[in-house]
């Protein structure tokens, strides 16, 4: 089955097989087999073939959305994504709204939530109206981790401008019951999306953006188990966090 996303975008921009398989150093009778078989390539493979060809890896691919079932090696594992790419905000945003009791989140960023979902704020405030407690830790722009990690991933001060985005995102929240807001300048090894006894953990990669990085969805299954941990870990960067102020 022919691949006509790709033939399409590979037209429209100039690409040859050849072309292409020289940018993405593969073989051009491997991209020949992803036009005209409709075969898929390997991950990073499709990422740095989508990128030349300025189109959505997913869209050309789709069979790279699908997350893998997590094999039983611990009982609080859920499920495993290869990236964070593969998950659509729904995800973050079902988990949240299923919460009762806490909400945390511990990123430098992650200002895709607010950009995909726009009532992630009026969501938040409804589960605080409803007894939850929200803690929000968002990256100083100005701690030199942070700045560190664009130089590590590329990003330049843009990882700086989305700290302050996000800040800017969340600003509105300050005062409301039951929600904080904070900022941390440590390195951080995990972004942390909590609700209650549910959390999703985006491990961070040298080199590359969080996006690109994998995610594992836990649910709390015993004391000390890695749900614990985690947890453990975003109480200790919270307590070196700064509150943010309104204004």
């Amino acid at each position: 089955m022919q691949n006509e996303r790709l033939r399409a975008a590979m037209a429209a921009g100039g690409w040859t097989h050849a072309s292409l398989a020289a940018r993405v150093d593969v073989d051009p009778k491997s991209v020949e087999r992803w036009v005209n078989l409709g075969r898929t390539p390997r991950r990073q493979t499709a990422m740095r073939a989508a990128e030349a060809i300025e189109e959505d890896v997913f869209a050309l691919w789709p069979k790279l959305r699908q997350a893998r079932a997590a094999r039983a090696v611990s009982p609080e594992l859920v499920a495993l994504y290869n990236q964070r790419a593969d998950l659509p905000v729904s995800v973050f945003v079902d988990l949240f709204t299923q919460a009762r009791e806490r909400i945390d989140v511990l990123v430098y960023a992650a200002v895709f939530m607010h950009e995909a979902y726009p009532r992630l704020n009026d969501l938040l405030c409804e589960r605080a109206a409803e007894g939850c407690t929200v803690r929000i830790a968002v990256g100083d722009a100005e701690s030199i981790n942070v700045q560190q990690r664009g130089t590590e991933e590329k990003f330049g001060h843009g990882i700086e401008s989305r700290c302050r985005l996000a800040i800017m995102h969340y600003r509105p929240l300050i005062g409301t019951p039951g929600i904080e807001l904070r900022t941390h300048g440590t390195t951080l090894y995990n972004s942390i999306y909590r609700a209650d006894d549910q959390m999703l953990v985006n491990a961070h990669v040298w080199g590359t953006n969080a996006y690109g990085a994998p995610v594992w969805h836990l649910r709390r299954h015993n004391d000390g188990g890695m749900f614990d941990g985690y947890t453990e870990s975003f109480n200790a960067v919270w307590a070196t966090a700064k509150p943010v102020q309104k204004g």
